[in-house]
């Protein structure tokens, strides 16, 4: 009867603490995320300079759907050590896969526009800061491609974590089912031909995937994750007095971030030999409104 008396008590102040909690999340002004897919964004390199595709490639601007990030952190400056900043977000992560991976299962994917994360301005460190960095995990779009002379639509799901742990998850309307961790890189396409469905997925190669980051002679990232970095046109400065809500809106270059070893035609064709080699987002632009 005591241990049970016990656990009762636990419980309820297990509730009454969240919902403190989540009271105190909801009062006064917040700091926004949200994401937009801009195709006409400066295409940009891993250092963050404009890069042009190499002879024998091929590219194109895919149709968003989605996004997911793992992780987004506020730099002061360039100089700022990535996890030095003021770390605003982390996902959930777990070892059910063996080594320790994003936990895909409870990843929050929003199309462009939606609310993505917010926090209250009152636990944001007041402080100048000059960069935004964001872990992306995955996106969801819509490519053209050519196959055996069929021109067709399909949708990627695209995984840019470092190390992400899959149960089962829709590429758009077909379920694939993983139990296990994949690293950067791996993906999953939909199509749909006369009324039947087509899945295949496979594994990029390891650090195949772009990561714009124009601060890696000052505040490099580990190889493999996606940390992208852009900076803010004019530095956001939080006093810890403001009174209104203050969104940012990631803007994320899609400009032909689909790219691929193209055998001369400038179609996605894989039954050509056509064999894709990079999804990473091309840039990252920070607005404050």
């Amino acid at each position: 009867m005591k241990n049970t008396l016990i656990a009762l008590i636990a419980i309820v102040l297990g509730l009454t603490i969240s919902a403190c909690k989540k009271d105190n999340q909801d009062d006064g002004p917040k700091l926004i995320f949200k994401f937009k897919f801009d195709s006409t964004q400066v295409r940009l390199n891993n250092i963050g300079q404009p890069a042009t595709l190499p002879a024998g490639h091929a590219a194109q601007s895919p149709v968003f759907r989605k996004m997911c990030a793992h992780y987004i952190e506020l730099a002061p400056t360039a100089f700022t050590a990535l996890g030095s900043g003021n770390v605003l977000y982390r996902a959930d992560e777990t070892t059910a896969g063996g080594s320790n991976a994003i936990d895909f299962s409870k990843a929050k994917i929003v199309a462009e526009g939606e609310d993505f994360f917010s926090i209250p301005l009152s636990s944001v460190t007041p402080g100048t800061y000059e960069w935004l960095r964001i872990s992306l995990a995955y996106q969801n779009y819509d490519i053209k491609y050519r196959q055996s002379g069929y021109n067709g639509t399909g949708t990627v799901a695209s995984f840019l974590g470092f190390n992400s742990y899959i149960g089962t998850y829709n590429i758009n309307t077909q379920p694939i089912t993983v139990n296990a961790n994949r690293a950067q890189g791996y993906w999953a396409f939909e199509t749909n031909v006369f009324g039947q469905y087509y899945t295949t997925s496979g594994q990029a190669p390891a650090g195949a995937t772009t990561v714009v980051n124009p601060l890696a002679s000052s505040s490099p990232i580990p190889a493999g994750s996606c940390v992208v970095t852009g900076p803010f046109g004019q530095a956001l400065t939080i006093t810890g007095n403001e009174t209104e809500d203050i969104v940012i809106t990631v803007s994320l270059s899609t400009n032909k971030s689909f790219e691929w070893t193209d055998n001369g035609d400038g179609v996605y064709e894989p039954s050509a030999g056509d064999q894709v080699i990079d999804m990473g987002v091309r840039g990252l632009i920070p607005t404050v409104e």
